[in-house]
């Protein structure tokens, strides 16, 4: 397609693009995964996606069969979103293990503090209303957790190589203990609107690790 050429459009296909700049299908999935930050996927209605795009239902229907498709669609976008920032600050080399798992947690609470403390994790949240949920998405939120593990595990097993936390330290089992922790703690950090429960979980945390 040549440059500045407006692209063709099929009978009744929605515009590609808002405002220029952004796709639809990711302006939807982007708008569902802030929503879902803030409350649950039962409380969510496509109608509030919609006038946060600014874009008609017939927009939505094109690119997601139903709201159940749309969901497993915001796991996969948060998901991948998510071990980005990761992969940031626990793989970075620059410095010790266990600095890199609190820069995460300085980085997680700085984000959570911009926005009022009223925006959590669209994991931690789907989890919590499992129940009202299609039954499919159960085993991928169990995926991504366990991927989150897996990930600061093998941060863990660097701190163990340098030294920081004791030869003995069960790296897999201190990992799942953190993002039982931590998620309990963006819940009631949302609850109490403050900083205060991500505090005393990382102080904790970090207290409770043998050297």
């Amino acid at each position: 397609m040549i440059a500045g050429t407006p692209e063709k459009r099929g009978p009744g296909r929605p515009r590609r693009q808002i405002d220029g700049r952004h796709e639809t299908r990711a302006a939807l999935v982007r708008a569902g995964v802030e929503i879902l930050t803030e409350k649950g996927f039962a409380a969510t209605g496509i109608d509030e996606i919609l006038r946060r795009v600014g874009v008609p239902k017939g927009s939505f229907y094109y690119y997601f069969d139903s709201k159940e498709v749309f969901g497993i669609e915001l796991i996969e976008s948060y998901a991948n979103y998510f071990a980005r920032k990761l992969d940031k600050w626990l793989l970075d080399e620059s410095c010790p293990a266990m600095e890199r798992i609190a820069n995460f947690v300085a980085d997680a609470r700085a984000g959570m503090e911009r926005h009022g403390f009223r925006r959590g994790c669209v994991i931690g949240n789907l989890g919590q209303e499992m129940g009202a949920l299609p039954e499919v998405y159960r085993a991928r939120l169990e995926g991504v957790f366990a991927d989150w593990e897996s990930r600061l595990a093998c941060c863990l097993e660097i701190a163990r190589k340098e030294g920081a936390i004791a030869e003995s330290s069960d790296c897999i089992g201190l990992a799942r203990f953190f993002w039982i922790g931590w998620e309990g703690a963006v819940l009631r950090a949302k609850l109490e609107l403050s900083a205060i429960p991500l505090d005393i979980f990382a102080d904790g945390f970090f207290a409770g690790l043998e050297r």
